[in-house]
């Protein structure tokens, strides 16, 4: 391996000890207590070395948060395979508790913690390129149902954030230990499936009460 190499790796490695020292002080103590120089002394290194690799703290976040959804997003390739598009978002939610439940740390930075989202939105011009792709997933598998009539046609958005706000509290339960308060912990998938499809089922009778 010759010097240029050896100056790669270690830039690499640096960058991984800064990304999982600031992972574990956002969680243990919460984004807005950490600071700079406690993850410079969490890795051994001065403050201006974490500065040759991240601008702040929020760009450091960020990066964790883009880790998370590529995680998410390698989960969600098996989508493509499924025609029906509730089979799809039922599988779509599946894949998200899954997340939620084997990445618990990145689930409370990307959706739990109360991050400084204002400053985050403004980075990489205000594209969370693994982010959006996400969300925009979502919207499509939802613009689907409408269009096949699965369900009530309706605000895309509204209906998406309903349908995500509704896993989200489930995944949120469960790795804060409160699902117990009414449900199996072993039970989430299946009652997330049937969140789903009652929410669904309620927006398609809906339009006959009009």
């Amino acid at each position: 391996m010759g010097i240029t190499e050896r100056k790669e790796k270690q830039k690499v490695e640096i960058k991984k000890k800064i990304l999982e020292a600031s992972m574990k002080l956002f969680i243990d103590e919460g984004f807005e207590k950490v600071s700079i120089r406690k993850i410079a002394n969490i890795i051994e290194y001065s403050p201006t070395t974490i500065y040759l690799y991240f601008k702040d703290k929020n760009e450091i976040l960020f990066e964790l948060c883009e880790e998370g959804f590529i995680l998410f997003e390698k989960l969600n390739s098996n989508l493509s395979k499924i025609s029906n598009p509730l089979s799809r978002l039922h599988k779509m939610g599946e894949n998200y508790v899954g997340f939620g439940l084997q990445h618990p740390e990145y689930y409370d930075l990307m959706f739990i913690q109360n991050a400084p989202m204002d400053r985050l939105a403004q980075m990489n011009d205000g594209k969370w390129i693994h982010g959006d792709r996400a969300l925009d997933l979502l919207r499509s598998i939802i613009k689907e149902c409408m269009t096949k009539k699965i369900i009530k046609k309706g605000d895309i958005n509204s209906v998406s954030m309903a349908v995500w706000g509704m896993v989200h509290g489930l995944v949120s339960l469960a790795i804060r230990k409160r699902f117990t308060k009414l449900v199996d912990p072993e039970k989430v998938v299946e009652t997330m499936h049937q969140g789903i499809s009652w929410m669904m089922k309620t927006m398609d009778q809906s339009k006959n009460k009009i």
